[in-house]
């Protein structure tokens, strides 16, 4: 099945969302947006961050394909009092408003794909890199 890297919501849509994650290359893909929930897909490159932040009102799922990282999750930004590793296979689920973070771990990228309960990005959102993801002005 070809997976087509664009933003498919509000449409009926079926993709191996395995696949999907593996074969992205962007820092954020979002791949479907409706209007409770979102889809995207991450590459954290080693040595990076998703960045620390916060969903207002928003629960998050975070499934990871392949590599490895650090979760840190809390109360506030000063106070991540949550730390665990994390590996292939696991899921992380980040409760609305709580303050997170997860950082790749090791030589290999974190591929990890993420659902949000509702949507947290602009629709069609795509981040090439981290830095691009920080200088979003929709994204502030």
């Amino acid at each position: 099945m070809t997976i087509d890297f664009k933003d498919h919501g509000k449409e009926p849509y079926v993709f191996n969302i395995e696949d999907a994650t593996m074969k992205n290359k962007n820092f954020r893909t979002t791949i479907w947006t409706g209007e409770k929930l979102q889809v995207t897909l991450m590459t954290i490159p080693p040595g990076d961050d998703i960045g620390l932040e916060v969903h207002k009102g928003i629960d998050q799922f975070l499934r990871v394909e392949s590599g490895k990282g650090l979760c840190q999750m809390g109360p506030s930004e000063d106070n991540l009092n949550f730390e665990k590793e994390v590996n292939a296979e696991d899921v992380i689920l980040v409760p609305a408003d709580t303050w997170h973070n997860v950082t790749t771990l090791g030589e290999e990228p974190l591929k990890i794909y993420s659902i949000y309960a509702g949507p947290d990005h602009k629709p069609g959102t795509v981040h090439k890199t981290h830095e691009d993801a920080e200088n979003d002005p929709d994204e502030q």
